[in-house]
């Protein structure tokens, strides 16, 4: 009987290697450079973020965004050029956050942040909450989720309009992709 829990002891651990090599060869990879804004906006895309296909015809990109164990879900990211006042969008995505006790989030659940990147101004958010999400679309109903987070930013161009790139999830997932997350934004390369 020793043998066999010791086998089966040496199975788990060597997946367990297994799987910690494998995540590392995800992170060494290179991103995936997407070319937006009829190429003159770069963005490059962590390689462990697998592209998906859209749920909407107004998303131009999405990826999936591993989930962190424990969590049930996976992120999601997408990318699109939108119209609308910066700030307007920024109210929209704070509204679709609640406290746990339903009500709307207090300003110190939302960070907003403007910063200077490849000569283009970037307001980068990161909410958290109960995410009001609509998987169907806007017009659809609405699915509680607690606990979640959103890492989102709002890219101003010159002459090719904002590009709006936002992503969310199960808080352990986000707070997991941050760094990448902070690294796509901040590697941003505008080409005019």
């Amino acid at each position: 009987m020793n043998r066999f829990v010791n086998c089966i002891a040496l199975s788990v651990a060597t997946l367990v290697l297994i799987n910690a090599a494998h995540a590392q060869q995800e992170q060494a990879k290179p991103p995936t450079v997407l070319d937006l804004a009829d190429g003159k906006l770069q963005l490059p895309i962590a390689a462990a973020w697998k592209s998906v296909k859209p749920r909407s015809r107004i998303i131009q990109h999405e990826f999936s965004i591993p989930s962190a164990e424990g969590d049930g879900q996976p992120g999601r990211l997408t990318i699109m050029a939108a119209g609308g006042g910066i700030e307007a969008n920024l109210a929209r995505w704070a509204g679709q956050f609640r406290s746990a006790d339903g009500k709307p989030l207090a300003d110190d659940a939302k960070k907003v942040e403007k910063k200077t990147i490849s000569t283009l101004d970037v307001h980068i958010v990161d909410i958290t909450g109960s995410y009001q999400d609509k998987p169907r679309g806007p017009f659809g109903p609405s699915v509680n989720r607690p606990d979640y987070r959103m890492l989102a930013a709002i890219v101003v161009t010159k002459n090719q309009g904002a590009w709006f790139i936002k992503s969310y999830g199960p808080q352990k997932t986000m707070t997991a992709a941050k760094p990448a997350f902070n690294k796509m934004i901040e590697s941003i390369v505008w080409k005019p």
